[in-house]
């Protein structure tokens, strides 16, 4: 019987287990940002240790960093603060920074790929919860929390508990207008936000292996929120070829050993899963949260659900939702009224996300009730995006065009909704106060989605855009 990438690439990083039946897992890359790290580093101090690994720990700037303006200090003491002490931080413990003043700054999970830290086959830990991105190279990682990140800073090592296999097949053509924010949406509608618990999802099928790697990204990042630990896609040639030159990647004779390798570690075809969930690509629709979970959504041509003809574990969440959103069943998704559109995050923040938006700003202006911004991921998304004219296509529509960080998606930075404010958001989660408020309310998207809501100045089918 074959293996899983997951089992072949736990069994490589596995130093012993211990007593409880946990692992003490190696982790080959450790990310971390200003947010979760300074206690870690507190608590590292207060024992006398050192960062066992420097050269496995690197260190960006993002949630709280502002993407209106750079000039420091910051106008948000707590925010100063905190970069302030990632700069000590990082120079006391000789990692490497990617500051605000340098050209590799940017949302941690978009700069691991971009320059090529993250590779196949390793284990990958960061503070933050949608660590999973890092899955669509075929590494293994997870989101941890800040005892967890001191843990890794003091051992390279983390107590983790062994997970079962989930493969989720797609197979399929994406009908025009449909993305893989739709598809990850779709199959946490599907599964639930608890469906995943115990589990790390492999992505796979016809449809995953024709996206690009910033579509498999799209995919993975939002694992965590289907309840999953994990999330990845296979290796494979899409992979090798997006990783090749990348500043941190092997180069020459040694990419080339690192592609045999890299190989050797994707699921064999005869591997045994836990669980195997099949989707039909051509049924996904452009899909549009209507709740304060990300799975509690619809296409965008659907009427919200009636609570009483939910399943009884789903029917008081359905009613919170409903209440907190001001939304009743049989209500229909397209024509909702938005008040600002948000395109970036973690999740679409990279240069194909801003293209796809793009294509569909330039057809008009952004709605006068609303506003809008985009935030690349990057300052390398941002200075690839300015080289292709998107941010002229972008201001000239109406879009406010930034500098790059987290921005609204957490709201831990001046970008946040006031009051009953309505957000068409290509980020990640539409929890209650998420984007800032603790009234506004979050409508989770594709960003073509968004760019189409922000001109129409309402939720619509971006497929009607389109034509």
């Amino acid at each position: 019987m074959g293996r899983t990438l997951l089992h072949k690439v736990w069994d490589a990083h596995t130093v012993r287990t211990l007593p409880g039946g946990q692992t003490q897992l190696f982790v080959g890359l450790h990310l971390v940002h200003e947010v979760t790290s300074p206690q870690a580093f507190q608590m590292l101090r207060e024992r006398g240790l050192e960062v066992r690994f420097p050269q496995r720990t690197f260190a960006t700037v993002d949630h709280i960093v502002p993407t209106d303006r750079l000039q420091r200090p910051y106008q948000d003491v707590l925010a100063e603060r905190m970069l302030q002490a990632i700069e000590q931080n990082a120079g006391d413990f000789a990692l490497p920074l990617f500051n605000t003043d340098d050209e590799r700054q940017g949302i941690v999970h978009i700069i691991g790929p971009e320059l090529g830290l993250t590779q196949p086959g390793m284990t990958v830990a960061c503070g933050d919860s949608h660590t999973a991105t890092h899955g669509a190279f075929g590494a293994v990682a997870f989101g941890i929390g800040t005892s967890q990140v001191r843990d890794v800073l003091a051992t390279q090592c983390l107590a983790m508990a062994p997970l079962k296999v989930r493969r989720i097949q797609v197979d399929g053509t994406l009908p025009p207008g449909v993305y893989a924010k739709d598809v990850i949406l779709h199959i946490i509608n599907r599964l639930g936000v608890n469906g995943g618990v115990g589990f790390a999802y492999e992505y796979a099928g016809t449809t995953v292996d024709a996206m690009s790697m910033e579509e498999r990204m799209t995919v993975c990042n939002m694992s965590i929120e289907g309840g999953a630990r994990a999330g990845y896609v296979n290796p494979d040639t899409t992979t090798f070829d997006y990783l090749r030159g990348r500043p941190y990647a092997p180069a020459d004779e040694a990419f080339t050993r690192a592609v045999d390798w890299w190989q050797c570690m994707a699921s064999d075809a005869d591997a045994a899963y836990d669980d195997q969930v099949m989707v039909d690509a051509a049924a996904i629709e452009p899909t549009v949260t209507w709740g304060i979970t990300p799975g509690q959504s619809a296409g965008v041509g659907a009427t919200i659900p009636d609570p009483e003809r939910m399943p009884a574990e789903a029917r008081s969440s359905a009613r919170e939702a409903l209440d907190y959103m001001g939304f009743r069943p049989g209500q229909r998704l397209a024509g909702t009224s938005i008040d600002v559109a948000f395109i970036g995050s973690c999740t679409n923040g990279r240069l194909s996300d801003l293209r796809e938006a793009a294509g569909i700003a330039c057809k008009g202006k952004v709605a006068p009730h609303v506003t809008a911004i985009v935030v690349p991921g990057s300052r390398q998304v941002r200075a690839a995006a300015e080289a292709e004219g998107l941010d002229k296509i972008f201001t000239e529509a109406g879009f406010q065009w930034r500098h790059a960080g987290c921005s609204m998606c957490l709201a831990m930075n001046p970008d946040k909704l006031q009051g009953r404010q309505v957000c068409a958001s290509s980020s990640n989660r539409n929890f209650k106060g998420r984007q800032g408020s603790a009234t506004g309310r979050t409508l989770l998207m594709s960003p073509a989605m968004v760019a189409a809501a922000a001109l129409e100045g309402a939720v619509v089918d971006v497929r009607a855009v389109l034509g």
